[in-house]
C-alpha cells in the first residue's frame, strides 16, 4: 500500500489487503486506482468508531455485471468487515477527473455490522456533498491502494463547490436526524476548520483545535472529543441545547 499515513490496526490492515484483491480480480484492467477518503485518509481510524471509506476509481465502459459482481465479492457478513462498517463509492475515471460538484457515482455500498446495507447505482437523487467531501479528502491524502496514484485520477473539487459541500453537511448535521451527538459537534469543527485554513483535517484535530480557540463552545466540543473515544454502541449523550446553539455557530461563520 503506497503513502500510508498511519500504521492500522492488524483487524484492518488483514481486511484492507483482501479488499484491495478482491477488487482487483473483479475489475481486472478495468480498474484504474483504489484510494482511501475518510478517517483513514486523515491519519485518524478508531477500530470500533470509524467506517473504512475507499474511493473506486474504474474504465468509464464498465458493464453493468462487473458491479453486481463487486456487491457479492464485498458484501458483509459474507467478506467480514471487522469495522463499524465499509463505505465503498466506484466513479467512472471521466467523472472522477473532472472535479465536478455531484454525487456521481457508478455504485454506492454500505455494509457491515453497524451500517444499513446500501448497493445504490443511482446517484443522480444522493446527497452530493458526502461525495464531494470525500473526493476532496482523497485528492488531498494521495492514499493510494492499487493503480494510479488516487491524486492523480480525482479531479479537486472547487473551492466554491466545496464550500456549498461544507454548508450542506452542516445544514445536514444540525438536523440531527439519524447521527450521533459527538459527531453533530465534530463535524461542525470539521467544517469550521476547513472554512478557515482550505486543509482537511480529522474531526479530532479540527474539535481540539475549535476547543481551544473558542472558550464559549470548549464544553461541549471537549465532551464531544470525550464521547468520539468510545464505540458508538457507547457514545455519550450530550445537552442537546449546547449542541444545538454550538451548531447555529457553525451555520454563522462558513460562508
Amino acid at each position: 500500500m503506497d503513502s500510508e499515513p498511519v500504521r492500522l490496526p492488524t483487524e484492518v490492515d488483514g481486511y484492507l489487503s483482501e479488499l484491495v484483491r478482491r477488487v482487483q480480480a473483479v475489475c481486472r484492467d478495468r480498474l484504474v486506482s483504489i484510494g482511501a477518503v475518510g478517517s483513514l485518509a486523515l491519519g485518524d481510524y478508531r477500530h470500533g468508531r470509524s467506517d473504512i471509506d475507499i474511493t473506486v476509481v474504474v474504465d468509464p465502459a464498465v458493464p453493468a455485471r462487473l458491479l453486481r459482481d463487486l456487491v457479492d465479492a464485498l458484501v458483509h457478513p459474507g467478506f467480514h468487515c471487522p469495522a463499524a462498517g465499509l463505505e465503498l463509492v466506484v466513479y467512472d475515471a471521466d467523472f472522477a477527473a473532472a472535479g465536478a460538484p455531484g454525487a456521481g457515482y457508478l455504485l454506492n455500498l454500505n455494509t457491515g455490522p453497524l451500517l444499513s446495507a446500501v448497493a445504490d447505482i443511482e446517484s443522480d437523487s444522493a446527497p452530493a456533498f458526502w461525495y464531494v467531501i470525500d473526493r476532496a479528502i482523497g485528492h488531498q491524502s494521495g492514499w493510494t491502494l492499487a493503480g494510479r496514484p488516487i491524486r492523480e485520477v480525482l479531479g479537486a473539487p472547487a473551492h466554491a463547490d466545496l464550500l456549498a459541500a461544507v454548508s450542506a453537511s452542516v445544514r445536514e448535521h444540525t438536523s440531527g436526524t439519524g447521527h450521533l451527538a459527538d459527531n453533530r459537534v465534530l463535524n461542525g469543527c470539521r467544517s469550521v476548520y476547513y472554512c478557515r485554513t482550505g486543509r482537511w483535517v480529522s474531526k479530532r484535530a479540527a474539535g481540539r483545535s475549535i476547543a481551544l480557540g473558542e472558550k464559549r463552545f470548549r464544553p461541549v466540543v471537549e465532551s464531544a472529543l470525550a464521547s468520539f473515544e468510545r464505540p458508538r454502541e457507547l457514545a455519550l449523550d450530550l445537552p442537546a441545547g449546547e449542541v444545538d446553539a454550538f451548531l447555529s455557530w457553525v451555520r454563522i461563520v462558513i460562508p
